[in-house]
């Protein structure tokens, strides 16, 4: 690939210089950890005044909050750049500890709301710097009445960075271990890390997918009993907290974290099973395009012909930000700055995690995006996911940190409704129906992802953890539990599957989150529904889409939805519609294929 005019490093420096031996950042880690000290020392004292206690720890809170965002991710910056950095996991264990020291004033902090009467708390809270955050506040003031006592929260937060968040850092390990050897046409032997090798698997040459897919899967059925241990962990730690608290749903935790009701993600769920049908017509019809009986696991999100033309990462920069200035000069100017000013780490070599990300650095107000780029469409797109990320996160910057706290499902609303302005407008500017039938092709693609993909990966998900009651649960068994919700989910439209995904998704190993899987199909449904809305209302929407974003941290999804959309997720209705899109870009591809 040419060399690019924009940078394909990111700059760390500009946040703390020296990077993982930063003197800066040791400051400021130690300022946060005084802050917290403080937190504690206010919560303890019994002179203060209810009102005067609340904001005076409040404002302390909302200071820890922003500082603490910013250092976790550049931690999380530095493993991802080169994961043998050691100094870098000693860092993330240090950030690991202050968390578990927060959450454990947190637990406190909590706790004084919840005992406060119901007539006190309308009172001190609808006023003043209370009255901005009052949404986080009463969200936080009734989550505490479902959980242990404080000490015993404290506590289990304190266990959990050298048990729980443990095990998720030893499969950071296990990839970083994790060696893959390619052989070139030429008989050349690479060895690639896991984000090299995972673009392999959708190479236009079905030769190298097949040679990468079987490397893939040796590889992770080497590692299989290391990853099985570390999941099994962090389920049994999971199961336990869940049954001390009277949990007796693993949905429960999810669901309050993504603010999103049952009724919610059942409806969902029902209009994608009754939309999957035309789904499986794409993938027979892709397969016969393809000279395949059946599609394989590493066939799903091949280029259709032999090859697929190689984008640098200049084209791909140009093409998202002229896409995007047609929806919204000011997102079109933002992803300028992202580009020019090194806010995005591409370079395509070894030591890299495997992957994509956004993280922000709210302190800063500037945000990073991670990736391997390697030219293909689907690595335009995955930028511009994470610039949507990025846009969100920017048009936030000026709010309280509480008000900031949006929740996963809303986070990827943003990021794949700005890969839809890109895939949208770039297929209707397609000028030969090849061209226009590989960006339709994409965008049936990530219909794929969310509707079937990672609907195996809900099923894997929840159905292990019934197994995880009953013991531990051996790799031969997570194996078929992953065929078994493979087949379901794809309604048995595949031939070879990918029995050992479940070792090579690092999204079943991350503490952050648990079930970090639907909130992603909430996002590209919700995210089709919002674009549906801009088309009919035109570019006087974008103004609207940055009133709706802004208000994703201080809302439910249902009423978020019912203020900006007028809608009602808890019914099919709106999802049927949103899928409906998707049906629509088949009939499409059906046709041209004809």
């Amino acid at each position: 690939m040419a060399t690019s005019n924009y940078p394909m490093k990111w700059d760390l420096e500009t946040f703390y210089e020296g990077g993982s031996g930063s003197a800066a950042f040791a400051s400021e880690l130690a300022g946060i950890e005084k802050d917290v000290a403080e937190l504690d020392r206010l919560l303890s004292d019994s002179s203060l005044g209810t009102k005067k206690k609340v904001e005076d720890t409040t404002a302390i809170l909302q200071s820890v909050l922003i500082r603490l965002r910013q250092s976790e991710s550049f931690v999380e910056c530095l493993q991802a750049q080169n994961m043998k950095d050691s100094a870098a996991s000693g860092l993330s264990d240090r950030v690991k500890t202050i968390s578990a020291k927060l959450l454990g004033a947190l637990t406190r902090y909590d706790n004084e709301l919840r005992q406060i009467g119901d007539e006190e708390w309308a009172a001190i809270s609808s006023d003043g710097s209370l009255g901005e955050v009052a949404f986080s506040l009463s969200e936080r003031r009734e989550l505490a009445k479902e959980k242990l006592a404080p000490e015993l929260e404290a506590l289990a937060g304190d266990l959990a960075v050298d048990g729980y968040h443990g095990w998720g850092a030893l499969y950071d390990l296990i990839v970083s271990r994790a060696k893959f050897t390619d052989i070139g046409e030429n008989g050349e032997v690479k060895i690639l890390s896991a984000g090299q090798m995972f673009n392999r698997l959708s190479d236009g040459d079905r030769s190298v997918r097949i040679r990468a897919f079987a490397e893939w899967e040796r590889e992770w059925g080497d590692a299989a009993e290391l990853c099985a241990d570390a999941l099994n962990r962090l389920a049994g730690f999971r199961l336990k907290l869940y049954g001390k608290r009277g949990w007796d749903s693993v949905l429960k935790e999810p669901l309050q974290i993504n603010r999103m009701s049952e009724a919610t993600f059942n409806a969902m769920w029902s209009a994608i099973n009754e939309g999957k049908p035309k789904l499986v017509r794409y993938l027979e019809r892709k397969a016969k395009l393809l000279g395949l009986e059946k599609l394989d696991w590493h066939d799903v999100s091949a280029p259709l012909g032999s090859s697929a033309r190689t984008i640098s990462f200049d084209e791909g920069a140009k093409f998202i930000v002229e896409q995007f200035r047609k929806f919204s000069p000011d997102m079109a100017d933002f992803s300028e700055v992202a580009f020019r000013d090194a806010w995005i780490e591409a370079e395509d070599r070894a030591g890299k995690r495997p992957g994509g990300f956004c993280t922000s650095f709210p302190k800063s107000r500037q945000t990073r995006i991670f990736m391997t780029y390697s030219g293909t469409a689907d690595n335009v797109s995955t930028l511009a996911h994470e610039l949507g990320h990025a846009y969100h996160q920017y048009v936030m910057d000026d709010l309280p940190a509480l008000s900031q706290e949006y929740a996963m499902n809303v986070a990827e609303t943003a990021s794949t409704f700005a890969e839809l302005i890109v895939s949208d407008s770039a297929m209707k500017s397609a000028v030969d129906r090849e061209e226009k039938l590989g960006l339709l092709e994409d965008k049936i693609q990530n219909a794929v992802a969310f509707f079937m993909n990672i609907h195996a990966r809900v099923l894997f998900e929840t159905r292990f953890y019934e197994e995880r009651k009953q013991g531990i649960v051996p790799v031969e068994k997570l194996n078929s539990l992953m065929e078994e919700a493979q087949r379901e989910a794809f309604s048995g439209a595949l031939g070879e599957l990918h029995p050992h995904f479940w070792a090579s998704k690092l999204h079943f190993y991350i503490t952050s989150v648990p079930f970090y899987n639907f909130p992603y199909t909430f996002g590209y449904l919700f995210s089709a529904g919002i674009y549906a809305r801009a088309l009919q209302e035109g570019p006087a929407f974008a103004e609207r889409y940055v009133q709706l974003l802004r208000d994703t941290g201080r809302m439910t999804v249902e009423d978020l939805a019912k203020k900006h959309l007028g809608v009602n997720l808890e019914e099919a209705d709106f999802w049927r519609e949103a899928v409906e899109l998707t049906t629509k870009d088949i009939d499409l591809f059906l046709e041209l294929t004809e």
